[in-house]
């Protein structure tokens, strides 16, 4: 006789539930995986409807992939793993992966001479929309006697596959450019490091950077576009700010190596390294680079490099060194964003300065800067806050007569008044208060 424990019955029917559900989902799965078609559609018509709630709650979750991963997990309460779907999925994508249109290629290749050039080569495959049609051309001309890819070849096919995002096949070919002692060029590699990034391959893109800097080519060697691809590709790597502290060492390392090799950084690489600073909450370096631009490297700040910093300074509560900033930016011509516009109404109604703030959110209205929902709820609290409740609420019916806020935002930000500040609302404006309820 078999002993289930204590807690039989308090879990007998989840037990049960889930084992019938399991055993029905992998029976079913395995019949129909060795039955042909045609033994289905007979088991299906003979097959009488089962009367068990259980079996017909089992009956309605089969469908395709859910199938698949309940039998493979059929005893199990857990979720599939991540690592399971992953392998799922890469099975799923190599199994819809498209073919070679073997009439599109033929065409292509009947326009090619007898004893095609690699410019011929890459003139026809520079026309052709399908990455596949491409990548066979290539591989079929590597076969020919007496012909050899040079960098325009490498170059086009590369750039067909890394813009259809088949990033082995790249690979592939990226491999036999290294194979080649003395070839490739530095608009190759550049275009090789930017598609390793978009695939979120840095240290494939680090590697070709490496490559560069060690090889015997002079032609190749890094130049101020393959650091700010780079730099690009550090700072894209998520708003998470111990993120960015991680990387930013490597980007500062980056930065001292580039100056080192006597290229002169320009305003993407300077705004790149504030960013970082920025970024990863070193506001203070960020500042240092932002006064060096006129005095050590010969680059004025443009207006990303002040949105840069006035955000910064405000994530920090620093409101007097962004007014600071925000005033030299609008004396030099430039307007802030909305982002920066943003910041600085937020920081300075969370510190109290709720006229000041108002002063700047007008100001970004005329300026043609659209303020978020965020900025809006901050300014009405910190005015709440502060006893005033009611210029608050006329506050909030200028805003929707004058469409900052749209219909929907207004009744957002008046649940919130209402949830927050609902008796003094009632107290002040019941009119407000009968539409309420």
């Amino acid at each position: 006789m078999y002993s289930f424990g204590r807690n039989c019955l308090k879990y007998g029917s989840c037990v049960r539930r889930d084992c019938l559900d399991n055993l029905f989902f992998a029976n079913s799965f395995w019949q129909q995986f060795h039955e042909s078609p045609i033994e289905q559609k007979s088991r299906r018509i003979n097959t009488p409807h089962h009367t068990d709630p259980f079996f017909q709650i089992a009956s309605n979750k089969i469908s395709g992939l859910s199938a698949r991963i309940c039998f493979a997990s059929h005893f199990s309460t857990k979720p599939p793993s991540r690592s399971f779907r992953r392998r799922v999925r890469n099975r799923l994508l190599k199994s819809l992966k498209p073919t070679l249109d073997q009439a599109q290629f033929q065409s292509a290749l009947s326009q090619l001479p007898p004893r095609f050039t690699p410019e011929e080569l890459c003139n026809i495959i520079t026309f052709q929309e399908d990455p596949l049609v491409c990548l066979e051309l290539f591989n079929w001309a590597s076969q020919q006697p007496r012909f050899r890819h040079n960098v325009s070849t490498y170059h086009i096919t590369i750039q067909k596959l890394g813009a259809a995002r088949m990033y082995q096949e790249m690979d592939d070919v990226v491999n036999q450019v290294l194979a080649v002692p003395l070839n490739g060029s530095e608009a190759l590699y550049n275009t090789i490091i930017y598609y390793f990034t978009e695939a979120r391959k840095l240290t494939r893109a680090v590697n070709i950077f490496n490559h560069m800097k060690s090889g015997r080519n002079f032609n190749c060697k890094p130049s101020i576009r393959t650091y700010n691809l780079l730099f690009a590709a550090l700072l894209s790597r998520g708003s998470n700010s111990y993120i960015n502290y991680v990387y930013m060492d490597t980007t500062r390392c980056l930065f001292k190596q580039m100056v080192n090799d006597g290229i002169e950084p320009d305003i993407f690489t300077l705004n790149s390294m504030i960013k970082g600073y920025v970024l990863s909450l070193h506001v203070n370096d960020a500042l240092r680079i932002f006064h060096q631009m006129g005095v050590v490297y010969d680059c004025q700040p443009n207006s990303f490099t002040y949105d840069y910093l006035i955000h910064g300074l405000c994530v920090q509560g620093r409101t007097k060194n962004a007014i600071e900033l925000c005033t030299e930016m609008k004396t030099k011509g430039f307007t802030p964003s909305s982002k920066s516009y943003n910041s600085l109404v937020n920081a300075l109604a969370l510190g109290g300065e709720v006229e000041e703030a108002l002063k700047y959110l007008w100001e970004m209205t005329e300026k043609q800067r659209s303020a978020d929902f965020i900025t809006y709820r901050t300014v009405l609290d910190e005015i709440c806050r502060q006893g005033r409740v009611k210029e608050a609420m006329r506050l909030l019916q200028e805003w929707q007569e004058r469409a900052l806020v749209d219909e929907h935002a207004y009744k957002k930000l008046l649940y919130v008044l209402q949830d927050d500040y609902g008796n003094s609302i009632s107290r002040i404006d019941p009119v407000v208060d009968v539409m309420w309820h």
